[in-house]
């Protein structure tokens, strides 16, 4: 059920959910939680899909915020606000709200978007695109206790990350983090397997892919060694090689779907490491509220400490004919940002998937 509401009010749209929800049948409010998605028309229908896919895993009240732009000056000084109510089928598991912001209200989106949020229920902020450098301190991130940006939808995504890590607050996260996840526990996984002590890793993947850069500032956090990152053509990651001092360890994954995981001594087994949909990494982020110490740590390891760590190591005896030569990274890019963003934590021998 669809319900169109023009030049309207807080109050007005309130009431029309109330309505909507009588009408199909359903007076009572089933929703676990409020996600608030801010974004533009552009990109406001794959963010609804996406949404109403993972709402089949969580049930929440979709808070769909696009500021429209203002032609002329007189425009920009009328505020008006429209918004379209979704019930039932068409919204579904939950109820979805689409706000479309004119005029001055552009600038007050949080005191629209209060009045609506669910009662005693937590509130999760999305930017698919153009989020804020600090998420914590913009008015609608900071009515939310987790908030989810996409670096890989940035222009500078490398840049982007040491920006994130300035600005990191408990409850911030990020696609390219959560798209690495089963990479993560594969390579745990195969790391507690044997009794072996990492000497060197190398991630391989596409050139300006945030999901690579924050793979290696995990695996240089987490085991302590250098990191080298190679480029490829992709798609995504395609592969990470760690050296240890029983053999190589490699998980290739050459086509974004089925990966090759090798263990010195073991046989080759082929392992399901699809690239997935934005709707499974929303669904993922939705499981867990609370702040994510492992990305926290991840992140403020730096992109400036992986590229020192890979100076290091290419400072290091010239290689053997038959193995890989070193390739320049797209890290060197974000070097001109602060480095002092090291993290506290003492380094491990042995990964642990979060």
């Amino acid at each position: 059920m669809k319900t169109d509401l023009t030049d309207t009010t807080a109050s007005k749209i309130n009431k029309a959910l109330v309505q909507a929800r009588r009408a199909i049948g359903t007076p009572a409010v089933g929703m676990v939680l409020t996600l608030v998605i801010v974004t533009d028309e552009e990109n406001a229908y794959d963010a609804l899909k996406a949404a109403g896919d993972a709402s089949r895993e969580h049930p929440s009240r979709t808070l769909v915020v696009i500021k429209r732009v203002s032609r002329s000056p007189r425009d920009r000084t009328q505020s008006r606000l429209d918004a379209e109510v979704r019930v039932g089928a068409d919204a579904g598991t939950g109820e979805t709200v689409i706000l479309r912001l004119y005029g001055e209200v552009v600038d007050h989106a949080q005191s629209v978007v209060l009045p609506l949020l669910l009662p005693d229920a937590p509130v999760v902020a999305w930017w698919p695109v153009n989020a804020p450098l600090d998420p914590a301190k913009d008015p609608l991130g900071a009515l939310a206790q987790r908030r989810v940006t996409d670096t890989y939808a940035c222009e500078k995504p490398v840049e982007e990350l040491a920006a994130r890590a300035d600005a990191y607050t408990p409850g911030d996260t990020d696609l390219s983090w959560t798209r690495i996840t089963p990479w993560r526990s594969m390579l745990a996984a195969a790391l507690d397997q044997i009794a072996c002590e990492v000497q060197g890793v190398e991630v391989e993947g596409e050139e300006f892919n945030p999901s690579c850069e924050l793979l290696a500032m995990w695996l240089a956090d987490r085991l302590g060694v250098p990191v080298k990152r190679s480029r490829s053509g992709g798609p995504g990651l395609t592969a990470v090689r760690m050296d240890t001092d029983c053999g190589p360890i490699v998980l290739d994954r050459a086509d974004g779907s089925l990966a090759t995981l090798s263990i010195q001594g073991q046989p080759k087994r082929a392992v399901a490491l699809k690239r997935r949909e934005t709707a499974e990494l929303i669904a993922e982020e939705l499981r867990r509220l609370d702040p994510d110490d492992t990305y926290a740590s991840a992140l403020r390891y730096g992109v400036e400490r992986l590229k020192s760590s890979e100076s290091e190591r290419a400072d290091a005896p010239a290689k053997g004919e038959g193995e890989r030569e070193a390739v320049p990274t797209p890290v060197e890019s974000a070097a001109k940002a602060p480095a002092d963003r090291a993290t506290a934590q003492a380094p491990v021998k042995k990964a642990a998937a979060k």
